[in-house]
């Protein structure tokens, strides 16, 4: 989808959402810092619903501190919500890795794929992991390809950085609302360069509830290049 005139559009407004395959949320109910409640999950997917989203892919938070976050109960939490969720939207379901101490263990013990073949990853906002290039190549050596999520979040990240890891082949996932200032200006400023170099592949949610995330996303509003780039990436999330 193209958008000719050189001017800023609301997001909502100009149909990129319709049909989009959501690869990054937090629905899955009483898992993580998402949605606690059957509830509250019904009610994020009914927002989907309003915008038109096809199919959302379940990524509640993995790490170390979580250790009833496993695969076993991960799936069977989301068969059981499933079960709840009458409505159109295709729903899958994966996991949001964080890169730390226990990680090498989950790739040896199983893991939560999103996808065909790739993993989403997150590390901390402030410091990278020890050895976060030897981490990625250990994902790439489990059979999967590492999709690093909201790189544009992580505070320590310098130009150099996001280049280098994009031109050693690594996938970045632009979280949507990063682009309306939802995080903060750094955040928002650092999605503005990254999508404009090219450097995104796909787009998410990254929803968690409605209580800012909807008058936000409503009132949201991007240039025409900005769009143009976004369509992109919502097109490849269906190929995930």
């Amino acid at each position: 989808m193209f958008f000719k005139f050189n001017k800023k559009h609301a997001l909502v407004a100009s149909g990129i959402l319709r049909g989009m395959t959501d690869i990054h949320s937090h629905i899955l109910p009483g898992v993580d810092d998402g949605s606690p409640t059957v509830q509250s999950s019904l009610g994020l997917l009914r927002f989907f619903e309003e915008l038109g989203v096809a199919q959302a892919w379940l990524t509640p938070h993995i790490m170390a501190d979580r250790t009833q976050n496993t695969p076993e109960k991960l799936m069977e939490c989301f068969e059981q919500f499933k079960r709840q969720y009458a409505g159109p939207i295709v729903l899958h379901q994966a996991g949001e890795y964080m890169m730390d101490a226990a990680f090498p263990d989950k790739l040896n013990t199983g893991v939560l794929p999103l996808g065909k073949k790739h993993l989403l990853v997150e590390t901390s906002y402030m410091l990278p992991p020890v050895g976060l290039h030897d981490i990625l190549e250990q994902v790439r050596h489990a059979g999967y390809f590492p999709l690093i999520a909201h790189p544009e979040r992580y505070t320590y990240m310098e130009k150099k950085d996001y280049i280098a890891l994009h031109e050693e082949g690594y996938e970045f996932q632009l979280n949507l609302m990063s682009l309306s200032g939802y995080y903060n200006p750094g955040a928002k400023a650092v999605s503005e360069w990254l999508l404009k170099k090219g450097m995104y592949t796909y787009v998410g949610s990254d929803l968690h509830h409605l209580e800012r995330y909807q008058p936000m996303l409503e009132e949201m509003k991007l240039t025409t290049e900005q769009l143009d780039a976004l369509s992109m990436l919502i097109a490849n999330n269906e190929y995930i």
